[in-house]
């Protein structure tokens, strides 16, 4: 999808115009298709013999989720556990059967963004459309996993899980109608089914009023009310260091802008949000002089590279990874650091993840909790 039409729809799908009112016999065929797919795929999910934590979103595009996956696997390697990670791996031709990081963890065999996961974390990835197949590959593969982080997995209930965690970002849901006629993949009242809700916001987005970061709205509930609303936690990102793709050269953030001052730069971004990215460079101190911006998941142009003026091009993590030597000079990628509003929040997801580990344990044994 090019960036005028995905700019076209982003627009169409911001407020409830006369576009979006066109669209909703489509909205509305799109939720009931959708809704027997997920009741079919639930009613024979498969539970893995580990916890399972999905990572997802409800709104199309970009909303934060790979950062976030990235921070709950290092959380949760930090505290002991083993994590391994399954995605659909998109932007890479799969296959019939689930593609693990054993035999190669570049972008063209996993898909960017569990390329991305993968290099940033270490932790054993599997990728395919069918989650839980993944999962059994990956757990066949691994047998030290002992937790397992479904990214992108919300709408794949074919994999029972324990936990279940929402990004959006400032866009909240929209116009609150399904697609086509909106950006949602699930009725905007799905968010209060979520064990937490993670707010994605750019350097330059205040901070919603409270109580804000629930968005409820009509729709058909494909799922059973949890009981209990959401823990709701605010991220955003800020640079934390710098990589240069054609040498491997890596510095703190600090450094890197000590090194090149103010001068002005070029950025260019391939993901979901370009602007939040820019955004987080600007509040930074970075001065940018022309931005690009590419499709997501598409590579980024050599020649759009050449058309930027001289000096430093600064990326994303998520197009480095898709980016052949030999490298421009000129780029580097900027990795970027989460920041979160409740700083005891992974410690929580650790604890729910043990409580689900004991149960499982407890099970196997033939003890009635």
């Amino acid at each position: 999808m090019s960036r005028r039409l995905e700019d076209l729809l982003l627009a169409i799908w911001s407020r409830r115009g006369a576009a979006s009112t066109l669209l909703l016999p489509l909205a509305w065929l799109y939720g009931r298709l959708s809704a027997r797919r997920l009741r079919a795929q639930a009613r024979t999910a498969w539970k893995a013999p580990v916890p399972v934590l999905v990572v997802g979103n409800i709104l199309v595009g970009g909303t934060g989720k790979t950062p976030v996956t990235i921070a709950l696997c290092q959380a949760l390697q930090a505290r002991g556990w083993h994590p391994g990670i399954v995605s659909r791996g998109y932007g890479a031709a799969v296959g019939p059967e689930p593609r693990l990081s054993d035999t190669g963890g570049d972008a063209a065999r996993l898909g960017d963004e569990p390329a991305l996961i993968h290099a940033a974390t270490g932790a054993p990835v599997a990728v395919h459309p069918k989650r839980a197949q993944a999962a059994a590959a990956l757990l066949a593969a691994h047998p030290e996993v002992d937790v397992l982080v479904a990214d992108d997995g919300l709408q794949h209930t074919a994999l029972a899980r324990d936990l279940e965690l929402i990004v959006q970002d400032g866009r909240g849901a929209g116009n609150g109608r399904l697609l086509p006629a909106g950006p949602l993949r699930e009725p905007p009242a799905r968010l209060a089914q979520a064990d937490w809700l993670i707010t994605h916001l750019a350097a330059d987005e205040p901070e919603p009023p409270p109580a804000s970061g629930i968005h409820t709205g009509s729709g058909t509930d494909t799922h059973t009310p949890t009981g209990h609303a959401p823990r709701s936690v605010l991220m955003r990102l800020e640079p934390e260091g710098v990589t240069h793709l054609a040498s491997s050269r890596d510095l703190p953030w600090a450094d890197w802008r000590a090194e090149h001052g103010t001068a002005p730069c070029s950025a260019a971004a391939g993901i979901g949000r370009p602007e939040r990215f820019f955004a987080m460079l600007r509040a930074a101190g970075v001065v940018l002089s022309r931005t690009l911006r590419v499709p997501d998941h598409q590579a980024i142009p050599a020649d759009a590279l050449r058309d930027l003026p001289p000096g430093p091009i600064l990326i994303t993590p998520k197009d480095a990874v898709k980016c052949v030597p030999p490298h421009d000079p000129r780029l580097w990628a900027v990795r970027a650091a989460p920041g979160f509003s409740d700083a005891g929040w992974l410690d929580e997801i650790d604890q729910s993840l043990r409580t689900a580990a004991r149960a499982r344990t407890s099970a196997a044994a033939g003890i009635t909790l």
